[in-house]
């Protein structure tokens, strides 16, 4: 969690800052493409990486290689020679760091607990991550004001210590690593091909990726739409993010008291449509207090969406193909929103933030409506996935 409450401390003093240097949307659009888009592209690789490899040794190697890379945007910052392409080189390479991380540590969450408090674990973890996002970019929207960016990334190359160390101090049973037969691309083509046959996987993978292609680009444009509220500066940014990360947290909490996975499938079409609602409800505010409010909402859907769809999907799929499967997820889930990220940057400046995001809900509630009508044969497949891996 202290790891956590640095990066969002970092991404909103990036945000912030290449929002300063420029004044433009689609830089924004531009950063976040340049950051995430290794994701899409390396993740299936990095998928066979997991399933392959001891994860909690790729996880110390990531997280040094992100306190590294934090450490140098901080001191670039401090010394004033920070750039908007000397951001998008760092972030490039976070990326690509994250593209190893992500899949690794999905995975790891399953190889520390087990079925049995899978649901649990997966939501306790989300539970950390919004608590952090409801910390981190309040305090950076202080600090911004206050002392500017570079504290922020220094503080979030220090937080990679507590993460370092929490490795360090796991223990888990050793995982049995099987000989792969095959050429890494050919084994992360079998990952895809996987998750492309079974309905299940392919319809909540599907729905994942209109979410964050179409409506993710939201967080990217917060530095615009917090300009547009009265008084709206870099602490207003983290107030915004800060009550997104709020209604995160309690979709979180709400997904950690559940006992079972009865009703996941339609929790997820519900959150789905919702999440759709509130997204549009802000993007035409202009009161301060019912932005806050709208962002609670966009929060508590799409954590309750992700976070279900996340559960079930690893509740369903093969041990064989857990890291792979995780891999896709993460592709869709982060290595699609780079290209909505840079498409919703260049059109905001053209059309306005408040009709892009718009057009980014409608997408999100038309695939609401989609699930919804394939939800009977969604339920009964995932209920005959399950019982599989119960026999296992």
């Amino acid at each position: 969690m202290i790891s956590l409450i640095g990066t969002w401390m970092q991404q909103v003093a990036q945000s912030w800052l290449v929002y300063r240097l420029t004044g433009s949307a689609a830089a924004l659009g531009e950063i976040t493409f340049a950051g995430q888009l290794p994701l899409l592209l390396l993740s299936p690789l990095a998928g066979v990486l997991a399933d392959r490899h001891n994860r909690q040794h790729l996880l110390l190697f990531t997280q040094s290689a992100s306190l590294l890379l934090a450490a140098a945007l901080a001191l670039l910052t401090f010394l004033g020679w920070v750039t908007v392409w000397e951001v998008e080189s760092l972030a490039v390479l976070l990326g690509i760091v994250n593209a190893l991380d992500v899949p690794a540590r999905q995975s790891f969450v399953f190889e520390m607990v087990g079925k049995e408090d899978l649901q649990n674990a997966i939501a306790l973890n989300s539970s950390m991550f919004n608590g952090a996002r409801l910390i981190g970019p309040a305090i950076a929207g202080l600090l911004v004001a206050a002392v500017g960016e570079a504290w922020c990334f220094a503080l979030n190359a220090a937080s990679f210590l507590a993460v370092i160390g929490g490795l360090l101090l796991i223990r888990v049973p050793p995982r049995p690593l099987k000989p792969v037969a095959g050429s890494l691309l050919g084994q992360a083509g079998a990952g895809i091909a996987y998750c492309y046959t079974v309905m299940p996987l392919r319809t909540l993978l599907l729905a994942v990726g209109v979410a964050s292609f179409a409506g993710m680009p939201y967080s990217m444009l917060m530095p615009v739409f917090a300009e547009h509220l009265p008084g709206g500066n870099a602490a207003t940014v983290g107030l915004l993010m800060g009550a997104n990360g709020l209604g995160a947290l309690l979709g979180a909490l709400l997904l950690a008291s559940r006992k079972s996975l009865a009703g996941s499938a339609q929790r997820i079409v519900l959150a789905d449509l919702l999440f759709g609602i509130s997204l549009a409800g802000f993007a035409w505010s202009r009161v301060t207090s019912l932005s806050l409010a709208m962002m609670v909402l966009v929060g508590f859907a799409m954590m309750t969406m992700i976070g279900s769809a996340n559960t079930l999907i690893q509740s369903m799929v093969s041990e064989e193909y857990r890291g792979r499967v995780m891999a896709v997820y993460s592709m869709v889930l982060f290595g699609l929103s780079p290209f909505g990220a840079l498409l919703a940057g260049g059109l905001a400046d053209r059309f306005g933030a408040p009709a892009i995001v718009t057009a980014g809900a409608l997408c999100c509630l038309v695939s609401g409506l989609a699930l919804q009508r394939v939800l009977p044969a969604l339920k009964d497949q995932s209920r005959q996935l399950l019982a599989l891996r119960r026999d296992e």
